[in-house]
């Protein structure tokens, strides 16, 4: 009942999408319909500047941090990373945005951040080596994701409980950024297009 009801806090919790109540609070209108279309940091930082979009990668790491932190004080650890997912899943379909919301990268740093502040801290900084070789951020931060992914799975004790569940949200995070992936498929956009966006 426990593990319920955090599942859907935490999803209620993470359909509010800062990107879009700020830039609407500053009257730069919906960042979904603007440039990439993705209610991200990346988005805030071309409608509002580098500091509000600060704001915003502040907000979702530390409101995820926030609730990884929850989730590992009331559940056993086996649980934790299903409540990563509720997070993701919020972020990229929150209910009070009318299902259409950001991509969870920066809600899943934030989330293995009190997992695994070592994982968390690589993760960043393969995500600027990859981008500085491919410039690509999107790639960036398939590769952020995936190093995000393994340091749950090791926090966990590779256990099959966790790792079904950080797997799930490693393939929801991809599954989020398909547009981007058919783009470079297709070759139908240039790679300075493709935006790492939350």
């Amino acid at each position: 009942m426990r593990f319920a009801g955090l599942l859907l806090l935490t999803y209620l919790i993470g359909s509010v999408n800062f990107a879009i109540i700020i830039l609407g609070l500053l009257g730069k209108g919906d960042p979904r319909a603007a440039f990439s279309g993705n209610a991200g940091t990346t988005n805030v930082y071309r409608q509002a500047g580098k500091g509000w979009a600060a704001v915003v990668l502040i907000l979702d790491v530390g409101r995820a941090a926030g609730l990884a932190a929850l989730a590992l004080a009331f559940l056993h650890a086996t649980w934790v990373p299903w409540i990563g997912l509720a997070l993701v899943a919020g972020n990229r379909f929150p209910l009070f945005h009318g299902f259409s919301g950001g991509k969870g990268v920066a809600s899943y740093l934030g989330f293995i951040l009190p997992i695994s502040p070592w994982g968390a801290a690589v993760s960043c900084l393969v995500w600027v080596a990859v981008h500085r070789i491919v410039r690509i951020p999107f790639i960036a931060s398939f590769c952020m994701v995936l190093i995000l992914g393994g340091a749950a799975i090791a926090a966990s004790g590779a256990q099959a409980v966790p790792i079904a569940g950080t797997v799930a949200t490693v393939l929801l995070i991809v599954f989020n950024h398909k547009e981007n992936i058919l783009s470079l498929w297709k070759l139908g956009d240039s790679p300075s297009s493709l935006h790492f966006s939350d």
